[in-house]
């Protein structure tokens, strides 16, 4: 039998473009788009990107329905969904010529990316592959890390050589015309049910009822501070790099690099593949950057450690965002996965959303010193809880055997 079905490859050339579209049309967009639209519309740029917050807080608020439309309509469908409602957010952004518009378009953007952006994704991985599915999720957000290295440019070029209305046209039209009949008609039949026998209705452990609670709050707590660390510090790395010495051409290129870092940690964990085990992959992951945290704000700063610390915080920001849309599968059974991977996207777009703003206040009204601290007590704390759902596991019975 093939190492790699033709019905797994289907599945990641499907899912793999809709979350490239996806994810480069809207939450990406701005990074190209933000600063030509303000001035047409005579709003601030920070008016204008407030408009990926109003995503994420809608996201957020829209993660639990989302995990119960998944398990009552399937994946396919609230993805077809998703595609829908992104290109009715974008076409009223095409259309506005004020705040209130722009703002509703976000929150119809929002919605969308409840619907189509990471979680159901993965969900429609999961009712297709079962327990098998990890390193096809590995694999899409491989690509997921590569939207904006794309998308950046191709809206850069719609938008010189049209305007930026028409980009947002042009945008909705991807989500219609390619990433509609993709999720609808492309997708492989669900095969968990039939393929995977009782693996698809029983969890990999038994836990008691109150042992399942637990696991949930503590993957939520987890999962929701190594999102709060990654989302907040990115947009503040070269301001870091430049009140710690380095010169701003140098600051860039750090900066720079951590994306490059982090989809080879992702690399990395789809080559482990089966053999991969998201507890130690969490551990792994937050411990590099506890580390990178705790060197740069203790050792005296240099160019030499500068370096070292973007390759480890890098390399352990991949490999958790990796591990952060797997553990569940270490907890619930596959049917179950699309309702938790959605509860658990409420608290993790939430920290999405402020993170960013409280890390940058941080950053310029107490400095490097005060932001570090932070980073690495907030890391520290995450590594207490997965050591604890480590703990469980080792205590509970395993009820589904690994694969080989």
């Amino acid at each position: 039998m093939s190492k790699f079905p033709l019905r797994s490859a289907q599945t990641i050339a499907v899912l793999a473009v809709s979350q490239l579209i996806g994810w480069g049309t809207t939450f990406d967009m701005l990074g190209v788009m933000g600063r030509v639209v303000a001035p047409d519309l005579g709003m601030p740029n920070e008016v204008v990107f407030a408009g990926l917050t109003v995503m994420m807080v809608v996201s957020a608020i829209a993660g639990p329905a989302t995990g119960r439309w998944l398990a009552r309509f399937g994946a396919a469908r609230v993805l077809g969904a998703s595609s829908v409602t992104f290109a009715t957010g974008l076409l009223m952004l095409a259309a506005t010529h004020g705040v209130v518009l722009y703002a509703a378009a976000w929150v119809v953007i929002g919605l969308g990316g409840a619907l189509g952006l990471s979680a159901p994704a993965y969900t429609a991985v999961v009712e297709r592959e079962g327990l098998n599915g990890k390193r096809i999720i590995a694999i899409l957000m491989l690509f997921t890390g590569l939207s904006a290295t794309l998308f950046w440019p191709v809206l850069t070029l719609v938008t010189d050589a049209y305007g930026w209305r028409i980009a947002f046209i042009f945008s909705a039209a991807l989500h219609i015309v390619v990433c509609l009949p993709l999720h609808l008609f492309a997708l492989p039949k669900p095969a968990a049910t039939h393929t995977q026998g009782t693996a698809a209705e029983t969890p990999p452990i038994a836990l008691s009822p109150h042992e399942r609670r637990k696991a949930f709050l503590l993957l939520a707590t987890s999962t929701t501070l190594g999102t709060f660390i990654s989302f907040g510090i990115a947009p503040s790395l070269i301001e870091i790099f430049r009140q710690s010495g380095a010169s701003p051409a140098l600051a860039l290129q750090l900066g720079s690099a951590r994306g490059v870092i982090g989809i080879s940690a992702r690399g990395l964990d789809m080559l482990l593949g089966k053999r991969g085990n998201p507890i130690l992959t969490s551990v792994m992951g937050i411990s590099l950057m506890l580390v990178s945290f705790l060197m740069l704000l203790l050792c005296g700063a240099s160019t030499p450690l500068l370096v070292a610390f973007i390759v480890m915080y890098g390399f352990g920001s991949g490999v958790l965002a990796v591990a952060r849309a797997l553990l569940p599968l270490a907890f619930f059974s596959p049917r179950e996965y699309g309702l938790q991977a959605a509860r658990l996207s409420l608290p993790q777009n939430l920290a999405n959303a402020i993170a960013p703003v409280i890390f940058t206040a941080t950053l310029d009204r107490a400095g490097t010193g005060l932001t570090l601290t932070i980073c690495a007590a907030l890391a520290a704390l995450a590594l207490v809880f997965v050591f604890m759902l480590a703990g469980m596991v080792r205590s509970a019975k395993q009820l589904v055997p690994a694969q080989p």
